[in-house]
């Protein structure tokens, strides 16, 4: 199986999301144009990252804080409804990052469409990064899941989530075939890309999968409208990377690291089988009677409605939140796992 995939480099526009998710739809159709199948952008391009999050102090920031709640996406919502839509007259796999508005929370989100326009997979952030948590909400292992698409075994994490082995291992372990990666691009410096290309190069190699990351891109006047002025603006440049790395670790096309643009490769799965025949870190390479890894995969929602009363065989009442047993856990790193 061969997977022509894209991975998309543009610059979110700061005045809204209407602007941006128009020129996400039309990054969609050039995609596909080229023959992708599997289309990714970047962190929480819709509608931008918190860039202003990274350089203002708290106590400053809540108007525009309240920007980004009044910019943010609903899922589901028409964003997602125009993106399903477009997914299914092409016939591509899309992996899109939004700023997603749960009530009084917003969350770093992650979206995966199927070529068939139905969303397979929303996760968001298990934890967000340094001064991201003056902005978004956690996320829950309810998202930590491979899923099944026209385009392969699709998983996904973002940013700095790559820094938490267990995270990508739980991917891993469910057999990902191609891993999309999301960073904001534009950001801290060339320091920031250099971590990155060494993260997903890594993450290649261990997990035997294709990694297609995207970054977003910021303009010198983008950057100006943050930050008229002063050397704060250099901590809103750097950071692009965007790159599709074979699971040998190597860069199947140059990487777009300014501007806007796309890496676009065909992903050859038997590279897969190459590689794992080799070093298969959940199959031959693992030795869980050592190590291995315990995923809650359950949601958390903040209130659990009993409408009946649930007892066991031997009486026993449990409590909603009642710590899973080790058969329980088990059970369920299993079914997440399938």
């Amino acid at each position: 199986m061969i997977v022509r995939a894209a991975a998309v480099q543009l610059a979110p526009d700061l005045r809204g999301r209407a602007r941006t998710m128009e020129k996400v739809l039309a990054a969609i159709a050039n995609a596909a144009r080229e023959g992708a199948a599997l289309i990714v952008f970047p962190e929480t391009v819709v509608p931008y990252y918190p860039y202003f999050s990274f350089i203002t102090p708290a106590a400053q920031m809540g108007a525009e804080h309240l920007r980004l709640y009044a910019e943010a996406v609903a899922v589901p919502g028409p964003e997602t409804a125009a993106v399903g839509a477009l997914a299914r007259q092409h016939g591509v796999v899309v992996v899109l990052g939004v700023n997603e508005r749960d009530h009084g929370t917003l969350y770093n989100a992650q979206l995966v469409f199927d070529a068939s326009g139905e969303l397979v997979l929303k996760r968001r952030k298990i934890t967000p990064t340094y001064h991201e948590r003056m902005v978004w909400g956690m996320g829950d292992g309810s998202g930590l899941r491979v899923v099944e698409t026209t385009a392969g075994r699709i998983g996904a994490l973002a940013c700095w989530e790559h820094y938490n082995p267990l995270a990508r291992y739980a991917l891993m372990a469910q057999h990902e075939q191609i891993h999309c990666s999301q960073f904001p691009g534009s950001l801290v410096g060339q320091v920031f890309a250099d971590q990155l290309e060494v993260t997903i190069r890594h993450h290649a190699l261990e997990s035997g999968c294709f990694v297609v990351n995207a970054t977003a891109w910021l303009s010198d006047e983008q950057i100006a409208a943050i930050v008229p002025s002063g050397p704060l603006q250099n901590a809103l440049r750097g950071g692009c990377f965007t790159a599709i790395v074979s699971p040998e670790g190597k860069h199947l096309t140059p990487p777009v690291t300014a501007g806007e643009g796309m890496a676009i490769a065909d992903c050859d799965f038997a590279l897969i089988d190459k590689r794992k025949r080799m070093l298969d870190s959940v199959g031959h390479y693992a030795r869980p009677e050592l190590l291995r890894l315990v995923l809650d995969a359950r949601p958390k929602p903040p209130m659990h409605t009993q409408l009946t009363e649930e007892v066991s065989d031997d009486g026993h009442r449990p409590a909603p939140d009642e710590p899973l047993d080790a058969d329980q856990r088990t059970a369920i790193a299993w079914a997440a796992a399938r």
